[in-house]
């Protein structure tokens, strides 16, 4: 097999190549530049959901915390038992999943 090989290693070494045919010329640019600015769009699109998600789930937070201590408040003036305390509300693990929101509808007021 590799004695086979060998005349077309031969061959090959003497044969001229055309670059033209070896480089990607101007289509390979443009297509690579294409390729580069739709993944820059995707990025950019990308960090703005994170963003708007992230923004989402802090006023979904605060909300929670607002309306905790109006309950809170509520029910110290009427002399009722103690509420949760507002502060647990704010941990990590007690806040809802951001990805629970609904596709793009803008939190209600």
């Amino acid at each position: 097999m590799i004695a086979a090989t060998v005349p077309l290693l031969v061959r090959a070494e003497e044969d001229e190549f055309d670059p033209n045919l070896v480089t990607p010329g101007v289509w390979g640019f443009v297509l690579t530049f294409l390729v580069m600015a739709v993944v820059v769009l995707l990025v950019l699109d990308m960090v703005r959901r994170i963003r708007r998600v992230n923004y989402r789930a802090e006023v979904r937070r605060q909300l929670e915390v607002e309306q905790l201590e109006a309950d809170l408040a509520a029910s110290e003036g009427e002399g009722g038992s103690k509420a949760p305390d507002a502060t647990a509300a704010t941990s990590e693990d007690d806040a809802p999943a951001a990805s629970d929101d609904e596709d793009d509808t803008p939190p209600s007021r």
